[in-house]
């Protein structure tokens, strides 16, 4: 690889980290090519970027978008590939499910889920169960309507009694 294709290579990972709040590095040695091709079409299906770089490139490429983190530099070794999403649970999930039987690849390196790492394998779990912000926004408005929900069935189920009730209110008022 020349100066100038690893230099355009840099460029374009350091755009990609700057564009990007949800990032996963994973080992996927080991895997064949079937294997590989195989994760490729799922992550292409759930709208997840999968790309191998060296990692000294990985490295300048997060130093120059202002994501590098000190608890990133152990992991960025053998060989690493990038798993970029919108959404912070896809890729783990995606892990996960593609882990079946004999399969033990590929490897949770480390997570960048908006500025918070995740170093390590064991980590795989506590991703999954993270919320999107649409999850979350989904989650406040079910909260914030529960209330006026439970209002208007108590409504709802005693017309009869309200009807009674508004009617005396009425008769008093006269």
């Amino acid at each position: 690889m020349t100066k100038t294709e690893k230099q355009a290579a840099i460029d374009t990972l350091t755009e990609k980290f700057s564009n990007s709040s949800f990032f996963y590095f994973t080992d996927t040695s080991g895997l064949s090519v079937e294997k590989i091709n195989k994760l490729r079409r799922i992550c292409f299906d759930k709208g997840i970027n999968l790309q191998v770089a060296k990692n000294t490139l990985i490295k300048k490429a997060l130093v120059a978008g202002g994501k590098f983190s000190d608890d990133l530099d152990p992991v960025l070794n053998g060989p690493t590939a990038i798993m970029f999403t919108e959404t912070g649970n896809v890729p783990a999930k995606v892990i996960k499910q593609f882990r079946t039987g004999d399969i033990k690849k590929p490897l949770l390196k480390a997570a960048y889920i908006d500025s918070a790492v995740y170093i390590g394998d064991d980590q795989l779990d506590a991703l999954i169960n993270v919320k999107s912000k649409f999850e979350l926004i989904g989650d406040i408005v079910g909260l914030l309507q529960s209330p006026a929900k439970n209002v208007i069935s108590a409504l709802k189920s005693s017309g009869d009694k309200l009807g009674g009730i508004v009617k005396t209110l009425q008769e008093r008022q006269n």
